[in-house]
This record gives structure tokens, C-alpha cells and sequence, in this order.
């Protein structure tokens, strides 16, 4: 088996749009990550251009350094009435999730596709009306590791059997949220957030898992803790298990208090593979496999997924092509995070 084969390029793409023309976005919410982290991704994607912002805050917009450029600006009252409709052909919601929903709707009144940040909203319920609403338009989750090259040649590998069927994935993922969110943050807010670590770091890991192994889980455990305030109303300390219909489990851990790292171990019947910081950014990748007497480790140069995030969003609306990561995946993520819920809760095993 060549394991090279997989490896060898980490940054080549699977999917590739082919002169089609940039797609010109609407970005909905100035908040930290899209400041500094979408905004720049956009500028130096290859397919996607940022010429509206919709912002409530011209302090944020006045903040915006030099080397982005933006065509118009306008409130969030203008969004919804309409105005600048010509100045774009896609929206990006990067508002906190219980406001999802209104700009989604706005945006599939207009005929505009859709790349919302994850979760796809604070509830089940507003998920399921964003996917109801936003039928005839592309609609996104913007889960950007599933367009993460690294993340895509794991998938490849596990699929062709290099580490053989497999059995277990450990993967967590935790940050120091108040080095970038103060107490008062909407992130502690459970009616804005929809949950705590679990909905806004934990879903990384769950949804890679579900990923790699090309199968939702049949049942969930979970646990979840706090130490008080801030962290008072929502889960501090997350650990699920997830379990998939052939035996397999991926135990997926997050925390809202605790030394920032994220890892990915996936346990084969022939082999094992790790990746290191899979979900922590743009930053150098680095797999290790092993497989029988074969000990491999691969490392590739940074790749900015939220750049490769935004053109596959372009990739899909210019081909109308179906998302990988569409409005159903986010809903699926949703409704295990609630049952998640419910079983740490209840301290039962909650069928899905």
C-alpha cells in the first residue's frame, strides 16, 4: 500500500472550479472571527470577493484595517429592505447563531445562497426553518475542516482501508475562551449561543468524526460540567460518545477552561493515524501513520481553511454543485448536540 500516494500533496484540491467568475459576498456581522479571520480568508480566496458588509457597529467597520477594501456598507436594516441587493450574489452570516436564522431568510427572499457559520442556529427548530426556507438557494454550514486538504487525505486513506475498519476516534478540541470573550460574552449566553462548549467547539470534532467515517451515529452519551460563573449556565466541560451503527465510537471532548489544543486520533483493526491540531487554524499539518511494521509521518505547509472554505462556497454556487456541507449537515450536528444534551442531563444513552 502506498501511502505517499495520499500524502504527498497536501494542499491539492479534490474539487476545482474552472474559470468561472468571482462570487461576490455579502459579510453579515462584524464580530472577532470574521474581522480577523473570514475577512481576510475572503480577500485571499481565489473565487470570492467581499463588496457589502452588513455591520450595526460603525466602530467596527472604522476599526477594519487598510488592506480591506469594501465596496458598500450598510445596517442591518438595510439588509432586510434590500438595499445593495445588486452589489452581491452570496451572503455570509457570521452573526451570533440565535440571530442566524432572520439573515437567512432575508437572504433567501432575495435569491442569494447562503454560507452560514456554525451552528446553523441556537435551536433545532430555527435550523430546521433555515433548511425549509432556504430551498431553492445554496445554503452552507461553514464547517471549514471539511474542506481542509489534510482533513480530505484522512478521509481518502480511512476509506481505502490503510488503517483497516475503523473501531475508535479520540479527538477534542479547548480553548482559554475569556483570553478573546469577555464574561459578559454572547458565548456564555445559552439563549444566544445555544449551548456552551459543546455547540460552539465540540461540533468541530463531532462532525469530523462523522466525516471521516461517512456515517451518522445511531446513539449518544455525554457528560458535561461547570465550575460556576461565568461559565454557570452552560456546559464548561464536554465529553460524548458517539456511537456509529457497525460497533465503532468516537469519544469528542471540548472545554470553554482549559490549555488550548485540539488533536485527532482515529484506531484502526490494521493501523492507527494521527493528526495533530486539526481543528486549531491556520497552521502546519502534521499525520502519523502506522501500519504493521510501516511507522510514516507526513507534514504539510499551512493551509488557510477558511480561505478553502469560501471558494468551495463559490465552487458550489457558480456549479451548483451540492455542498458537502449543506444546510443538512448543520441540522444533523444539531440534533445530536440536543440529544447530547438531553443524555448528560439525564445520564442516559440517548437513541438517535
Amino acid at each position: 500500500m502506498d501511502l505517499d500516494s495520499y500524502f504527498e500533496d497536501f494542499t491539492r484540491r479534490d474539487w476545482q472550479m474552472l474559470d468561472e467568475a468571482s462570487v461576490r459576498i455579502a459579510v453579515i456581522g462584524l464580530g472577532r472571527f470574521a474581522r480577523e479571520r473570514a475577512l481576510p480568508a475572503i480577500r485571499d480566496a481565489q473565487f470570492c470577493e467581499a463588496t457589502v458588509l452588513v455591520s450595526g457597529s460603525p466602530q467596527k467597520v472604522a476599526d477594519l484595517p487598510g488592506t480591506v477594501a469594501i465596496d458598500r456598507v450598510i445596517d442591518y436594516e438595510a439588509y432586510h429592505a434590500g438595499e445593495a441587493v445588486e452589489a452581491y450574489d452570496a451572503v455570509y452570516i457570521a452573526t451570533p447563531p440565535a440571530f442566524h436564522l432572520e439573515y437567512a431568510e432575508t437572504a433567501a427572499d432575495l435569491g442569494k445562497d447562503i454560507l452560514c457559520e456554525k451552528p446553523l442556529a441556537a435551536t433545532l427548530e430555527d435550523a430546521e426553518r433555515m433548511v425549509d426556507v432556504a430551498a431553492e438557494v445554496v445554503l452552507m454550514t461553514a464547517y471549514r475542516l471539511r474542506t481542509e486538504p489534510a482533513i480530505r487525505r484522512l478521509r481518502e486513506a480511512i476509506r481505502d482501508g490503510v488503517i483497516g475498519t475503523p473501531i475508535q476516534i479520540h479527538s477534542g478540541f479547548s480553548t482559554q475562551v475569556l483570553d478573546y470573550a469577555g464574561p459578559d460574552s454572547w458565548r456564555l449566553d445559552p439563549d444566544i449561543a445555544g449551548g456552551g462548549a459543546l455547540i460552539d467547539l465540540g461540533v468541530y470534532p463531532l462532525n469530523t468524526s462523522r466525516f471521516l467515517l461517512g456515517v451518522d451515529p445511531v446513539a449518544v452519551s455525554a457528560e458535561t460540567t461547570s465550575s460556576g460563573p461565568p461559565f454557570d449556565r452552560i456546559d464548561e466541560h464536554v465529553a460524548v460518545q458517539l456511537i456509529f451503527p457497525d460497533g465503532a465510537t468516537a469519544s469528542c471532548t471540548a472545554s470553554f477552561n482549559a490549555h488550548p489544543d485540539s488533536r485527532l486520533h482515529v484506531l484502526g483493526t490494521d493501523g492507527q493515524l494521527w493528526l495533530r491540531f486539526p481543528f486549531g487554524g491556520h497552521v502546519s499539518q502534521e499525520i502519523v501513520i502506522e501500519r504493521g511494521e510501516t511507522h510514516a509521518r507526513y507534514t504539510g505547509p499551512p493551509v488557510d481553511e477558511v480561505s478553502e472554505e469560501f471558494d468551495y462556497f463559490a465552487h458550489c454556487s457558480r456549479t451548483e454543485t451540492k455542498c458537502e456541507c449543506d444546510g443538512e449537515e448543520g441540522l444533523t450536528d444539531l440534533r445530536i448536540i440536543e440529544a447530547a444534551y438531553t443524555a448528560a442531563e439525564t445520564g442516559t444513552r440517548v437513541d438517535l
